[in-house]
């Protein structure tokens, strides 16, 4: 009897111990191995077989994280005050170098972009903030990727997603662009009267070298005013055509020979 309880005890101490000693990782995760606190090897993804009480291993996780950027307060070259927030798009390439090289990767990622964001911004203008943000986000991209190297991850991608004012720069940021849509459009009329006197100029050259041409436009616009049957309209007849009319009736008269 006493054989056969040492032979259950046996057997669920050699159970336990295997269970212990088996690890089983998904595709996307990578287990770090350590044996006797030195780094052994990267295993993984499928079955993995641990030495108890020699071997323990670390899980790593190779999918892309989405980390949200707090609000961070900026101030911007031009003195501006506002506040930004960012995505973080990043994944693990090197889970030796996650594990060893950093504490807590994710929270050492988190605070790096949080201080770069505020740097960054800091170097540039409100107008630039509001009108160039893919060039900035590839320039975070660019700063984050590099210095995150080490750490054994890559940035993939830096996304700013709000940049909040407070009332009085939106109030001042709207009159600003109310002045100017108010001097380009005293530029397109200016521009507008320009053209017209250079066409109203030539049209002058033209007609002065054609006299004819006056009497055909007068005429024309005789036309153009008598189609309007609802008004009185008096004009003086030009000398040129009235003094060829007076000759003939002079001509035409009793003291004609």
């Amino acid at each position: 009897m006493s054989a056969v309880i040492a032979s259950a005890v046996i057997f669920v101490l050699v159970a336990l111990i295997a269970a212990s000693s088996l690890r089983i990782l998904r595709e996307y995760q990578r287990g770090v191995v350590f044996q006797l606190g030195r780094f052994w090897r990267v295993k993984g993804p499928g079955l993995v077989v641990l030495i108890p009480g020699i071997q323990q291993m670390v899980r790593i996780d190779l999918r892309t994280v989405v980390m949200d950027v707090p609000s961070q307060d900026v101030i911007s070259r031009d003195n501006v005050t506002l506040k930004v927030n960012a995505v973080l798009y990043f994944r693990v390439v090197d889970p030796q170098k996650a594990v060893i090289q950093v504490e807590n990767f994710m929270a050492a990622t988190s605070q790096l972009a949080q201080t770069t964001l505020r740097a960054v911004l800091g170097k540039h203008n409100l107008d630039e903030m509001l009108s160039e943000r893919e060039r900035l986000n590839l320039d975070l991209q660019k700063i984050l990727d590099s210095q995150t190297d080490a750490w054994g991850i890559k940035v993939t991608n830096v996304e700013i997603k709000h940049v909040d004012l407070n009332e009085s720069m939106i109030r001042a940021i709207a009159r600003q662009a109310e002045a100017e849509r108010e001097r380009r459009a005293k530029v397109i009329h200016a521009e507008g009267e320009l053209q017209a006197a250079e066409k109203l100029a030539q049209a002058a050259a033209i007609l002065a070298q054609q006299p004819q041409a006056i009497q055909l436009r007068y005429l024309e616009t005789l036309t153009v005013i008598a189609a309007d049957k609802n008004s009185t309209i008096v004009f003086p007849l030009p000398m040129d055509i009235v003094a060829p009319l007076l000759d003939a009736l002079k001509r035409s008269g009793p003291g004609a020979a």
